[in-house]
């Protein structure tokens, strides 16, 4: 079935200089040239989702938005503040920015509840989040709630959507960082909780 991302990993062996250069001559310049075109002025993120094939990049969709999971591995490779980033976005200096970036390795592993795309559970206790974030990882929420404790019960952490969690190491390769990715997933636990077991191994 068709889901929403199910992990990432950066950097990836297929991204090189001519394929960036490529995906900017073939897809991002016409997209920013039709919109120009066409009298609209777009200030903010634009995500391509593409596919590489023996045709070169084709494009599979566009979102004004960051991509999920996909931000989760590029952000915290991220040494500039976003916010002076997204602010020189909005005033037009853009192009006066140079970010800086990690040379780490990040890989996120998403934690999804079972039955997801289709019918699955909410409400499903959720436990080891702060053993994860022990050994370092970055545990993002995605599909989960507080439900609000009493007296005598503290706060507990429940599942409330299909992909529930993103956990999220660094490393100084692909493969450290896929290692403490999975050792944080496997700190973590919900009922019948599921994930693709071959992230980062491609």
């Amino acid at each position: 079935p068709n889901t929403g991302g199910m992990g990432a990993f950066t950097p990836s062996p297929l991204t090189t200089p001519e394929l960036l250069e490529q995906v900017g001559r073939q897809v991002f310049r016409p997209t920013l040239d039709g919109l120009k075109a066409e009298g609209m002025r777009y200030v903010g993120v634009l995500y391509a989702g593409l596919m590489l094939t023996d045709d070169g990049p084709k494009v599979l969709e566009f979102n004004c938005r960051f991509g999920d999971p996909e931000t989760q591995v590029v952000l915290p490779l991220l040494e500039s503040d976003l916010a002076e980033i997204m602010l020189a976005c909005i005033e037009g200096r853009l192009a006066e920015i140079e970010p800086e970036w990690s040379s780490m390795a990040a890989v996120t592993i998403v934690m999804a509840a079972p039955g997801y795309p289709r019918e699955y559970p909410v409400g499903v206790d959720i436990y080891g989040v702060e053993r994860a974030e022990a050994i370092k990882c970055l545990v993002f929420h995605a599909g989960t709630k507080v439900s609000a404790g009493t007296k005598y019960n503290q706060n507990r952490l429940l599942t409330d959507g299909g992909r529930v969690l993103n956990v999220t190491a660094l490393g100084n390769s692909v493969r450290a960082a896929t290692l403490r990715a999975y050792d944080g997933v496997a700190r973590i636990q919900f009922n019948e909780a599921f994930y693709r077991k071959d992230i980062g191994n491609r």
